[in-house]
């Protein structure tokens, strides 16, 4: 069996090597801009990520909700809206209202299905 402060180990079982390079260094500055040295963003050695639990019916209602008061607020303002090209913001909080409305038995189902939280 071979050390597990030189093979890197898991991080969980105590067996993991934190100052271990992964990889080396690029010999020149045209391999480091290389696209095969891109990360993705910041990495983090050894870090546990946890993913943040959402409720995403809590979610759509209130964004739904935001949209329908939106459009009840900008209703009476139908003419002003008009004569000023801004009706697309009464147009906008109808779609807002109504796709929100619309994602809320999608999220019934998939919660059903355990594909949500």
């Amino acid at each position: 069996m071979s050390n597990s402060s030189t093979t890197g180990g898991h991080p969980d079982d105590g067996t993991f090597a934190a100052g271990r390079a992964e990889t080396s260094a690029p010999a020149t500055q045209s391999e480091a801009d290389s696209p095969a040295n891109a990360t993705n963003g910041p990495t983090v050695q050894g870090a546990a990520v946890h993913m943040l639990t959402v409720d995403a019916r809590k979610v759509i209602l209130i964004g739904t909700g935001l949209f329908f008061l939106a459009f009840l607020v900008l209703l009476p303002f139908w003419n002003w809206l008009g004569e000023h090209d801004h009706r697309v913001w009464l147009w906008t909080s109808l779609a807002g209202w109504l796709l929100g409305a619309a994602a809320l038995p999608l999220i019934r189902k998939h919660s059903g299905e355990g594909r949500l939280g």
